[in-house]
């Protein structure tokens, strides 16, 4: 069989997660080849992901490339990848989660400030509202780019401190101090490398199926059916984690105003059942105890 092309985009971090997949079909003696495409998300740094009008803004690029046959599968950040995809392409493969969580990097001038004085550098709509909900009164700037140039605006901007993904920060193996967020719930599926393909290619598929990391699919796909029930497609503040401890599966989920103040949280303990949507079941939960006009008052303000 011809190399595997493994598209991604080409900022450092993808590069990184497209290594690692093709590590993982290297050890099952499949041949590779890394195709990078440069992303539109990638081209506009100068506004916020959720004031350009798209969901997928990571993805479109990869997935006109996988449908063109420029390359035979694409590797993604599942948090980026939305939740309705393409005609004729589907998500194969997910390796293993490592970490999951948001933290907190401060500038040198800022170590000393308690958490509700910090002037806050974050674009994510999620990571805003969950903050304003312990500290109401934070000020913003918003801030966008790779990590390398995020901690570069954090030096030179007229702010203390960012929120990034912790991923990003080990797979680059950055040496930087940061602070663990326990305030925050994690975006649905972040910190996880999740692999496309394109329906048509079977036999591409069928390999990408041998390196998929079971139990890490069962969770962020409660995940995103948690967020796709509850979405319809508008940018909101939603976080959601599942993990399985032994033999049950924690679910954490909320879903946020903008400005923090109204929350509705789902914390559940459960037995898995894979005939049950869960992440379905526990989005209608929340939009029954006001989250439908919660959605509604998001999408008139956004």
């Amino acid at each position: 069989m011809k190399s595997i092309r493994i598209g991604t985009r080409n900022s450092a971090l993808a590069l990184w997660q497209a290594r690692e997949v093709a590590r993982h079909l290297q050890n099952n003696n499949y041949l590779t080849e890394i195709v990078p495409i440069v992303s539109s998300g990638d081209k506009n740094l100068n506004q916020p992901l959720y004031s350009l009008g798209i969901t997928g803004v990571f993805t479109r690029d990869l997935d006109v490339a996988l449908l063109n046959d420029e390359i035979d599968i694409a590797v993604h950040s599942l948090k980026d990848v939305p939740t309705l995809l393409p005609q004729n392409i589907e998500m194969i493969a997910y390796l293993e989660r490592d970490y999951p969580q948001d933290i907190l990097i401060r500038k040198e001038s800022a170590k000393n400030k308690e958490l509700h004085e910090l002037k806050l550098a974050t674009s994510s709509l999620r990571r805003r509202a969950f903050w304003l909900r312990h500290f109401p009164n934070t000020e913003f700037s918003d801030i966008r780019g790779n990590i390398q140039t995020r901690l570069q605006k954090l030096e030179d901007g007229d702010f203390d401190a960012t929120i990034l993904s912790l991923a990003g920060i080990k797979r680059m193996k950055m040496e930087i101090d940061y602070e663990m967020l326990p305030v925050m719930i994690s975006a649905p599926s972040q910190g996880v490398i999740a692999v496309a393909g394109h329906s048509d290619k079977p036999e591409i598929n069928e390999i990408l199926r041998q390196i998929n990391h079971k139990p890490t699919q069962i969770c962020v796909e409660m995940e995103r059916n948690f967020l796709s029930t509850l979405e319809g497609g508008c940018t909101a503040p939603i976080g959601a984690f599942a993990e399985i401890i032994e033999d049950q599966i924690r679910f954490t989920a909320a879903l946020c105003s903008l400005d923090g103040k109204n929350c509705i949280a789902i914390d559940e303990n459960f037995e898995y059942n894979p005939e049950e949507n869960f992440g379905e079941k526990f989005a209608k939960v929340v939009l029954e105890n006001g989250g439908k006009e919660l959605m509604a008052e998001i999408k008139s303000q956004i």
